[in-house]
């Protein structure tokens, strides 16, 4: 028997699966997308799967489902509200737990495991609080949003206050990051291993929401140009960063690489885009995965971690 003749023989016996896709979060169009992608998989795998958003129908029918695909981008999806609610209810779910998914939504705090673990990260502050010098330019960013949303690249004090100013709009906690200006690199995991790392590459300033989702200039490499020794030194980087959140299942690690070579952690994504310009789809693709299959082995990581 094939592997993904097993995997679909496991995943016939799950029963009803919600996909929790859309959402009320500045996300909700990405969420959308990624998931009707994740639905359409499901059925492909013969996973008696359905779409709820729980913007629509709220969360009471979920205690009808075996186990629940969790593709909600964004706060109360992606911040571990969506997780202590199915947790509630006894609903097996994919991708990280209650507090990895509150701690990786938060920069902040991921930032502070980081560099409590000793593991590099750019110099940072939260803005209006214990404020240090910085070298232009610096990146502002709101501590809890996604998909790039509310980010600005800084060049002088005027730009910092206003760029402060309109990511406040979006969280009222806004971090000031050191800007790294080298090669940005992407490394997913799914089950406790590293994908292949995808290098990025835009004309636009950074790798923004335009970039990542609307963009047909912005090119993907994999592999990445990294020296054998360079990519494994990656991965183990963004194992160990995925595992100081307590991540489980799969997610997205995103890293810099400095003027002087070093890879620097910016951020972790629990529940990564799963759309046609996403990056764990490509890198599973470049591991021999397809993505009906990464979408089904993602679903088993949720009844194994009953386990």
């Amino acid at each position: 028997m094939s592997d993904l003749q097993a995997l679909r023989r496991n995943l016939a016996q799950l029963g009803r699966v919600a996909v929790l896709a859309g959402g009320d979060s500045a996300e909700r169009s990405i969420s959308l997308k990624s998931g009707h992608a994740v639905h359409r998989a499901l059925r492909n795998l013969g996973v008696l799967a359905e779409f709820v958003d729980p913007a629509e129908t709220g969360v009471n029918k979920l205690a009808g489902f075996q186990a629940a695909w969790v593709v909600l981008h964004g706060r109360g999806g992606e911040d571990g509200v969506i997780q202590g609610v199915l947790e509630h209810l006894g609903v097996p779910y994919c991708g990280s737990g209650v507090m990895a998914s509150a701690l990786g939504m938060d920069k902040v705090r991921t930032k502070w495991l980081w560099r409590g673990a000793g593991l590099p990260t750019p110099d940072f502050y939260v803005a209006g609080r214990n404020e240090t010098a910085l070298d232009y330019p610096v990146i502002v960013k709101p501590a809890r949003e996604g998909s790039s949303i509310g980010m600005c690249k800084v060049d002088s004090e005027t730009q910092l206050r206003e760029a402060v100013a309109a990511a406040h709009a979006y969280d009222d906690e806004v971090i000031v990051e050191q800007w790294v200006s080298g090669a940005e690199y992407t490394v997913a995991i799914l089950e406790g291993r590293a994908l292949p790392a995808i290098r990025l590459e835009t004309p636009n300033t950074f790798y923004d929401f335009e970039a990542k989702y609307e963009s047909e200039t912005t090119q993907y490499h994999c592999p990445c140009g990294l020296s054998e020794a360079e990519e494994a030194e990656l991965a183990e980087l963004a194992l160990d960063a995925f595992a100081v959140l307590g991540g489980r299942g799969w997610g997205r690690v995103d890293v810099m690489r400095d003027d002087e070579g070093r890879f620097q952690l910016l951020e972790v994504n629990t529940i990564p885009g799963m759309t046609d310009h996403s990056l764990v789809p490509m890198a599973a693709e470049a591991a021999g995965v397809g993505f009906d299959e990464l979408v089904g082995r993602i679903l088993m990581t949720a009844v194994e971690s009953e386990a």
